[in-house]
C-alpha cells in the first residue's frame, strides 16, 4: 500500500511467497554497513531519519575515540602543516573540519610572513655582481622573486581545506570498515616515514636555502627567514602529498591480501561483495585526495617545473666559462626541486597502480570452477568494478598525477 504524500513513500516488501525470492548479489554483502548482525531483515524501505540528508561521515564512534592506524601516520606531517598555518582542520565532534581558532592562527601567521616578505623587498638585497656571467646574475634575480611567489599557495591551501577534512574523515572511517570486515585491527604501519618527512624536509629546505643565499648574495641571516618559510612549505606539501600516496598504497596492498586469503576458503557470496565494497571505498578515496590537493599541487608542479627550468639555464650558460661558487646553489636547487617533483610523481603513480592493478591480477587468477553462481557473479562484478572506475590521481581533472608526467616535463627540458 502506498500513501498519498509522495515526501512519506514507503516501499513495503511483496508479501508472496509462492516463488523463493533470489538473493540479491548486489546488495546482499553491503548489509554489514547498515544494521547490525541483533537487527532484523530489512522488509521496508522508509524516509532516512531526520538530519541523516546532511550525508555527515562519522569517522570516530565518541569525539573522544581517535584510536586509528591511518591517523598516526599522518598526524606528524598534519601536526607541521597546521604550524606553519596551512592545515586550519581539527576533530570537532565526530569529523574533522575547518575550526575558527586555527582559521584565525593561519591567518595571523600568512599576514606576518607577508609582512617580512614586504620588508625584504624594502630593504633589498645585494646580489654579488661582477664583469662575467650577466645571463647568470639575470637568473639569480629572477629566481630570489620566484622564490617569494609560493607564498600564495597559503590562501589556495584554505581554500582546500574543506576538502581535505572531508578526505581525512573518510579515510578513517575506511578503516573502521575494514576492521568490521575483516575483524581485525588495519596492519597498515609505514615505519619512521611520517617523522622522517616531518623533521628533515624542514632540516633540508632550511639548508639548502641558506646555502643558497651564502653562495649567491650578502645577506643579514634576518632577510633569509621568509625565504626559509617558503620553502618549507614547498617541501612539506610534497612530503604531505607523499605521506598520503604511500598510505593508499599499502591500504591497498594489505587489503589484496586479505582478499586473496579470503578466496582460498570462500563461502558466500557475501565475502567477496565485502571486498567489493571496501575496493569502492578506497578507490574513491584516491580519487578524492587528488582533488583536495587540486589546486595546492598545480601550483606547486608549476612553480618546480619554472625553478628547474630557470636553474638549468643558468647552470647551461656557466658551462663553457666555467662553474663558480654562484652556481653550487643553483645546482643543489635544481637537483632538489627535480627531486621532488619526481617523488611526487612516482608515489601517485605507485597508488593508482596498487589500487587497481593488485586487485585485477588477484581476480584474474581466481579459480571459478569451485564455486557457487553468486560467487562467480561476484567476482566478475567486482572485476568489472575494477575497470569501469578511475583509479588515477586526478588534480581537479585538469592532469593526472604520475610517472608521465615526469617523463613529460624530462622531455620538455631536453628541447
Amino acid at each position: 500500500m502506498y500513501d498519498q504524500n509522495l515526501n512519506s513513500l514507503s516501499v513495503i516488501e511483496s508479501t508472496i511467497t509462492n516463488n523463493p525470492r533470489k538473493r540479491s548479489v548486489y546488495l546482499e554483502g553491503t548489509h554489514l554497513f547498515y544494521k547490525n548482525s541483533s537487527q532484523n531483515i530489512i522488509t521496508k524501505v522508509a524516509p532516512a531519519p531526520s538530519g541523516h540528508h546532511k550525508g555527515t561521515s562519522k569517522a570516530f564512534e565518541n569525539s573522544s575515540d581517535l584510536n586509528s592506524v591511518i591517523f598516526d601516520n599522518i598526524k606528524p606531517t598534519l601536526i607541521l602543516l597546521r604550524a606553519l598555518g596551512l592545515f586550519p582542520i581539527g576533530n570537532v565532534g565526530n569529523i574533522f573540519q575547518v575550526t575558527t581558532r586555527w582559521m584565525i592562527y593561519s591567518v595571523a601567521i600568512y599576514l606576518g610572513i607577508l609582512g617580512y616578505i614586504g620588508y625584504i623587498r624594502w630593504d633589498k638585497i645585494e646580489m654579488v655582481r661582477s664583469a662575467e656571467g650577466r645571463f647568470e646574475e639575470a637568473v639569480i634575480d629572477y629566481l630570489f622573486t620566484v622564490y617569494l611567489v609560493p607564498i600564495v599557495i597559503n590562501p589556495i591551501a584554505w581554500y582546500e581545506a574543506k576538502r581535505q577534512a572531508s578526505v581525512l574523515t573518510s579515510m578513517v572511517a575506511f578503516e573502521k570498515m575494514y576492521n568490521r570486515v575483516t575483524k581485525q585491527q588495519m596492519p597498515v604501519f609505514l615505519g619512521n616515514k611520517p617523522l622522517l618527512i616531518t623533521i628533515g624536509l624542514p632540516m633540508l629546505s632550511v639548508g639548502t636555502m641558506v646555502v643558497t643565499h651564502i653562495t649567491m648574495v650578502h645577506f643579514r641571516f634576518i632577510q633569509v627567514v621568509p625565504f626559509c618559510y617558503i620553502n618549507i612549505i614547498i617541501y612539506i606539501i610534497g612530503g604531505a602529498w607523499y605521506i598520503y600516496c604511500d598510505l593508499i598504497g599499502n591500504t591497498a596492498t594489505i587489503i589484496s591480501s586479505d582478499f586473496q586469503q579470503a578466496l582460498k576458503n570462500i563461502g558466500p557470496s557475501t565475502r567477496v561483495a565485502d571486498y567489493r565494497s571496501l575496493w569502492m571505498v578506497l578507490s574513491k578515496i584516491i580519487r578524492d585526495v587528488g582533488n583536495a590537493f587540486g589546486y595546492t599541487l598545480i601550483f606547486l608542479c608549476l612553480y618546480l617545473f619554472l625553478i628547474i627550468t630557470l636553474t638549468i639555464y643558468g647552470l647551461m650558460s656557466q658551462i663553457q666559462e666555467g662553474l663558480g661558487v654562484k652556481d653550487i646553489g643553483l645546482a643543489i636547487t635544481a637537483g632538489f626541486a627535480t627531486a621532488l617533483l619526481f617523488y611526487v610523481c612516482d608515489e601517485a603513480h605507485y597508488a593508482s597502480n596498487c589500487v587497481r592493478v593488485l586487485f585485477q591480477k588477484r581476480l584474474l587468477l581466481v579459480e571459478l570452477n569451485w564455486m557457487n553462481d553468486d560467487a562467480q557473479q561476484e567476482i566478475n562484478m567486482f572485476l568489472r568494478a575494477t575497470e569501469m572506475n578511475p583509479t588515477d590521481m586526478t588534480l581537479c581533472g585538469f592532469f593526472d598525477v604520475n610517472r608521465n608526467l615526469f617523463k613529460s616535463v624530462s622531455e620538455y627540458l631536453h628541447m
